[in-house]
């Protein structure tokens, strides 16, 4: 790869928080597979608790720091840690995450057909469930996080992983491009129904179900109801407006009902109340 352009520091402050990002474009071999690579530091003036939306995206998170904690969806006061770092798999619930006022690492958010080919494992075995990044990596690369640790600054680190990503996906024995083609076919047009899928694919609807769970994790209908969930998401942070039966129409949904059981689905509480939430602000009801 050419080398990359220097990293910029971008920083955001709210009340008792301060969150340092650390980024730079993406070199063009990664730019099919990777929507991040940024490096983060974070402090705050006591315990942070964090609700993380669902993404169409795997999430890998490289801990050079004291390691999160993550919360049971189903059981909250279950939590898990995983010294080095994780890796989160498609899900349809919110992630509650928490850490005593400090945190900093690396994070990459990886299309599913990226994460398939870069850990080289089936998507449905990382589906829903959150997994140590040292057990999912090959023996040399299971201090990844101590290295990039001892490294000087960003770049250095951003370097390393940067070459580990394109270096591993590119040599991942995984056919991928018919499924790669169908979910870049559903992210551009998100209400594509499977049969429609199915048809333009020349598969039955049982065969391309089983290349999505293999490469994805989870059937074109869930991804479909997640890329329409992030693109609703991210209008909103963006400052976009609009009332829930045009957004409906907006992002593909059939209705504005259509829209509140897919939010409640996957928020757990209608739109109504979940707004706050999809801001990322403090729900102050």
């Amino acid at each position: 790869m050419n080398p990359s352009p220097r990293a910029t520091v971008t920083r955001f402050e709210t009340p008792g928080v301060r969150l340092e990002m650390a980024a730079r474009p993406l070199p063009d071999v990664l730019r099919p597979w990777v929507r991040q690579c940024a490096g983060y530091v974070e402090t705050a003036t006591g315990p942070l608790a964090r609700t993380e939306l669902p993404g169409p995206t795997v999430v890998v998170i490289i801990e050079l720091g004291p390691p999160l904690r993550l919360h049971e969806p189903l059981d909250p006061a279950r939590t898990a840690r995983f010294a080095g770092g994780f890796a989160a798999g498609l899900d349809e619930r919110p992630t509650l995450t928490t850490h005593d006022g400090f945190q900093t690492g690396v994070q990459v958010s990886l299309t599913p057909i990226a994460a398939r080919r870069f850990f080289d494992l089936p998507m449905s075995e990382l589906a829903g469930r959150i997994v140590s990044l040292r057990d999912l990596l090959p023996r040399e690369q299971r201090t990844l996080a101590e290295r990039l640790a001892e490294l000087p600054d960003w770049d250095a680190r951003l370097d390393v992983v940067e070459a580990l990503l394109a270096r591993r996906i590119a040599a991942s024995p995984a056919r991928t491009d018919i499924v790669a083609w169908a979910c870049d076919r559903i992210e551009r047009a998100p209400a594509v129904e499977l049969k429609t899928l199915a048809r333009e694919l020349g598969y039955s609807q049982k065969h391309v179900i089983d290349l999505f769970r293999q490469h994805v994790g989870m059937p074109p209908k869930q991804f479909s109801r997640i890329v329409r969930f992030d693109r609703l998401v991210q209008h909103l942070r963006g400052g976009g407006r609009g009332s829930w039966a045009e957004l409906a129409a907006r992002f593909g949904w059939y209705d504005q009902a259509h829209l509140s059981i897919d939010v409640k689905r996957i928020t757990g509480m209608p739109p109504s109340r979940a707004r706050a939430l999809l801001l990322g602000l403090p729900d102050t009801r």
